[in-house]
C-alpha cells in the first residue's frame, strides 16, 4: 500500500512539475485574434459586469447573472456579446493548451485563467466561488 501512495505522490508531483513548465502567455496568430476580439468587446461587457447583471463564473465563462439588470432593448445583444465571449474563451483555453503541445492541459488552464480573471475582478463585480454569486 505504501508504494502505491509513493507512486501516486510522485506522478502527482511530475504531473505539477510538467504543468509548471507550461506557457499561459504563449502566443500565435490564433491567440493574438482571440485575445484581440475578447478585449475589443470588453468595453461593451464592463458596464454589465458593473450593473451585476454579467458576472465571472467558477470555470472561467462569463454568465448573465441578472436579466433584470439588463435593459429588454437590450438583452439580446448582450446575450449575443456573451455567447461570443465564452466562445472565445473557449477557443483561448483550447489554443493555450495547444501551442504548449499538450491540449490536455485544457482544463487546467481553464481553471488557471478562472482564478485570474476573478481574480483581477473590479470591485462590485460579481463573481462565482461554489456554485454561489458573491459582489467582489
Amino acid at each position: 500500500m505504501k508504494t502505491v501512495h509513493r507512486i501516486v505522490l510522485l506522478c502527482v508531483m511530475y504531473a505539477g512539475a510538467v504543468w509548471s513548465q507550461g506557457n499561459l502567455e504563449i502566443n500565435t496568430p490564433a491567440i493574438s485574434q482571440l485575445r484581440d476580439a475578447m478585449q475589443a468587446r470588453h468595453a461593451q461587457l464592463a458596464p454589465h459586469y458593473a450593473s451585476g447583471a454579467l458576472g465571472l463564473t467558477a470555470d472561467g465563462r462569463v454568465a448573465l447573472r441578472d436579466a433584470n439588470a439588463v435593459p429588454l432593448a437590450q438583452r439580446q445583444a448582450v446575450q449575443g456579446l456573451v455567447a461570443q465571449e465564452n466562445g472565445d474563451r473557449d477557443a483561448l483555453y483550447r489554443e493555450i493548451a495547444r501551442a504548449n503541445g499538450h491540449p490536455e492541459w485544457e482544463a487546467d488552464i481553464r481553471s488557471t485563467f478562472a482564478q485570474r480573471w476573478i481574480g483581477r475582478a473590479q470591485s462590485g463585480w460579481y463573481v462565482q466561488s461554489g456554485g454561489q454569486w458573491s459582489r467582489k
